[in-house]
C-alpha cells in the first residue's frame, strides 16, 4: 500500500513538469463501448478534466440520455434545460446550448437532459439523420469554438443513431476497456461498426486509443485481459491503466470529476497519466503525417 502510494505521488510530480502538446488542429473524439459499465462516461470526463487543467480547450458533447457526464462536470441538466436533444432535433446552434463548466474555466459541456431518451427513434424520420451532430459540430468548429483543441463525445451503451452520429463527426474512436472478463466480448461488434462508418459515412473515422479501466494489477485475471488486448490492439492500448478508486466514483455526487475533487488520488493521477499519453501520441501522428 505504502509502495502504491510512493508511485502515485511520484508519478504526478512528473507530470507536474510534464509538457501537454497541444494539437494542431481539433481532435474529435467518440467514446464508446456499448457494453455498460466499462467506466466510458467516467473516463469521458476526468481525460477532458485533466486536458482542460492543464490549458487545453476542451468540450465535452453528453451524447448520453442518462446525463452522467453532465453530472460529473457540474453542469445543469434538468428536463427543459438547453441540451443535444435541441441541436441534434431542432437546428438549435451548439454555442447556444454549451455550459461553461464551474471548475475549471477551459472546459465547455453540452448536457443531455431525459429528452434524449427517445432521440434515437426520433431522428429516424429526420433529414440527414446521420449527420445532425456532423453539421452542429462543424458549424461550431468554424466559428465560436474554433479555438477548440478536443472535444469528447459521450456515446450512450449501444449502437443506436446517437452513436452513429458521434461515429460520423469524429476523427478517432476511443475505447475504453474493463478488465475483466468478457472484456473483449462486444468489442468485435464495435470495430465492425467503426468499419461500416467508415466505409460508408466517415472515411477519416479510426479507434485510435484503448484505455484499460478498473485495472487491478494483483488478479492474474486483470494481467491476463490487459495482455490479450495488447496483443490484439499493441498500437491503440495505451500503456496507463486505470485502477479501481473509491474516489473516481464518488466525484461525480459532488458534481465534479475527480481531477478536481481529489488530484492527490490514484485515479486523478491515472487519468492525468492518460491525458498526456493521448496529447502526446497526438503531436507525434500529426509530426509523422507531416514527413509523409
Amino acid at each position: 500500500m505504502a509502495n502504491e502510494l510512493i508511485a502515485t505521488e511520484r508519478l504526478r510530480q512528473e507530470l507536474e513538469a510534464a509538457d501537454f502538446p497541444r494539437p494542431a488542429s481539433t481532435r474529435v473524439f467518440a467514446v464508446s463501448n456499448q457494453k455498460g459499465g466499462v467506466g466510458k462516461t467516467t473516463s469521458t470526463v476526468n481525460i477532458a478534466a485533466a486536458l482542460a487543467k492543464r490549458g487545453a480547450n476542451v468540450l465535452v458533447i453528453d451524447a448520453d440520455p442518462q446525463g452522467n457526464a453532465s453530472t460529473a462536470l457540474g453542469v445543469d441538466h434538468h428536463s427543459g434545460t438547453p441540451s443535444i436533444y435541441d441541436v441534434l432535433l431542432d437546428d438549435t446552434p451548439m454555442a447556444q446550448v454549451a455550459q461553461r463548466c464551474p471548475d475549471i474555466p477551459t472546459l465547455w459541456c453540452v448536457p443531455a437532459t431525459i429528452d434524449l431518451a427517445g432521440a434515437d427513434i426520433e431522428l429516424v424520420s429526420v433529414v440527414r439523420r446521420e449527420f445532425r451532430l456532423h453539421d452542429a459540430l462543424t458549424e461550431l468548429l468554424e466559428g465560436p469554438g474554433k479555438r477548440l483543441d478536443y472535444v469528447f463525445i459521450d456515446c450512450p451503451p449501444s449502437l443506436g443513431l446517437l452513436t452513429l452520429n458521434a461515429m460520423v463527426v469524429a476523427h478517432e474512436v476511443l475505447i475504453p476497456i474493463q478488465c475483466e472478463y468478457y472484456a473483449l466480448e462486444g468489442l468485435t461488434q464495435l470495430i465492425k461498426t467503426v468499419e461500416m462508418v467508415r466505409k460508408h459515412l466517415n472515411k477519416t473515422l479510426e479507434v485510435s486509443t484503448i484505455v484499460l479501466t478498473m485495472f487491478d494489477g494483483r488478479t492474474n485475471l486483470a494481467r491476463e485481459v490487459a495482455h490479450e488486448v495488447r496483443t490484439h490492439f499493441p498500437r491503440q492500448t495505451l500503456e496507463q491503466t486505470v485502477p479501481r478508486s473509491v474516489r473516481v466514483s464518488e466525484a461525480p455526487s459532488h458534481g465534479q470529476t475527480v481531477i478536481t475533487h481529489d488530484p492527490h488520488s490514484s485515479g486523478a493521477v491515472a487519468y492525468t497519466a492518460v491525458a498526456r499519453e493521448i496529447a502526446v501520441r497526438g503531436a507525434v501522428r500529426s509530426e509523422e503525417g507531416e514527413q509523409q
